[in-house]
């Protein structure tokens, strides 16, 4: 599903990206992106959302007096033409997949670890100029602790993925195995 969202996501993120850059608005149109998700993952809104019985157009107006004066008036032609095609609940995906383009614009890259155990800060930064090194560029590195990788390190920068945790490993041998 995260995938399907991702892929959902991503052309309306790169449109409003470009419009962002041609405009010279990239923070504005970043502020009211982020505001959008906000107001879009809020539980109730949510529901709303998922419901078949309730209009899109009933549903975007809510949204845009909730926003108020918050929003472009383009990002409120977005939030539009994602009511119409009933992409709402791709919103909050819009506006991670915005940011990571203005990361990448802007030169940094955004790295996410997850490890099996607490990394102290030694460790990040070394951890982190590798990457940089690896990349090319900086990296905007955020570390999360997953005991289900059993030991190990997982990596994600955009689409890449290295994983060399030991339940990565396992995975590898089990499907191995089954051929």
């Amino acid at each position: 599903m995260a995938g399907d969202i991702t892929t959902i996501a991503r052309p309306y993120a790169e449109a409003a990206f470009e419009r962002a850059k041609e405009t010279g608005q990239v923070t504005a149109w970043s502020e009211s992106l982020q505001l959008l998700a906000a107001v879009t993952g809020d539980p109730q809104l949510i529901a709303l959302i998922g419901n078949p019985n309730v209009a899109r157009e009933t549903i975007r107006d809510i949204i845009l007096d909730v926003c108020g004066e918050g929003l472009l008036p383009e990002a409120a032609n977005l939030l539009r033409l994602l009511a119409h095609n009933a992409r709402l609940a791709a919103v909050p995906e819009i506006a991670r997949l915005f940011e990571v383009s203005r990361s990448s614009d802007e030169g940094v890259r955004s790295v996410l670890v997850r490890s099996a155990f607490e990394i102290d800060e030694g460790q990040r930064e070394m951890l982190a100029a590798a990457l940089a090194r690896r990349f090319g560029g900086q990296v905007e590195l955020t570390v999360e602790t997953d005991d289900r990788l059993i030991g190990g390190l997982e990596i994600r920068a955009g689409d890449l993925v290295i994983d060399d945790s030991v339940r990565g490993k396992i995975q590898q041998l089990a499907h191995a195995l089954q051929f």
